[in-house]
């Protein structure tokens, strides 16, 4: 039976995944140039390493934050050095219909690539605290990973909506001007979204 609480937990995953952030930008952009299909590992990636992370920091890791304050920092600065990085890619993308030996350098995200990318991402950790915090009974390992799996699985089709609102961008984005300018939006989008 659903009690409040977990329809109240249902709705908080289900708006904060599905809401803009760093992840459904990628996944926009992700979905544009590459597919869907190329894209799901990108989306396993962010679900299964958002559920990993969750069930870490509930299970005490966020004490060694705590405890560390400088280790928080250092994760910070190495968030803005990979988004930095990231909207260089993203800038410099030929667009989708470019040559192979163009493109053959830009790929899509990748699962583990994806799953790690959630430990530098700012709204993955207030999206994962703010559950813990609020949501999540006690440190129980049981609930935790419950709540955990109930999370992921809200997850995976609210940033499948990214993908495949990207895939329906090919038709209409189909000169490199369009693509640059959209390039050029999802950076600046990207970055209002680490700096918010």
């Amino acid at each position: 039976m659903l009690t409040p609480s977990l329809l109240a937990f249902a709705l908080f995953a289900f708006v904060t995944s599905i809401t803009p952030g760093p992840n459904n930008l990628m996944l926009l952009t992700s979905g544009l140039r590459f597919g869907f299909r190329k894209s799901l590992p990108h989306m396993l990636g962010i679900s299964i390493g958002f559920f990993a992370m969750v069930v870490i920091l509930g299970t005490g890791a966020s004490v060694i934050f705590e405890r560390f304050p400088r280790l928080m920092q250092w994760m910070h600065g190495l968030s803005l050095v990979y988004f930095a990085w990231l909207a260089w890619g993203l800038l410099t993308a030929p667009p989708a219909d470019a040559p192979a030996e163009t493109t053959a350098q830009h790929r899509p995200l990748g699962f583990w690539g994806a799953a790690a990318f959630q430990w530098v991402n700012p709204k993955a950790w207030l999206m994962a605290l703010g559950a813990i915090s609020a949501y999540i009974p006690g440190s129980n390992l049981l609930a935790l990973t419950v709540f955990a799996g109930i999370f992921a699985l809200i997850n995976f089709p609210s940033i499948a909506v990214w993908v495949l609102a990207g895939t329906r961008l090919q038709t209409l984005l189909t000169r490199p001007r369009h693509h640059r300018c959209f390039n050029g939006a999802m950076v600046l989008l990207l970055v209002i979204s680490v700096v918010y």
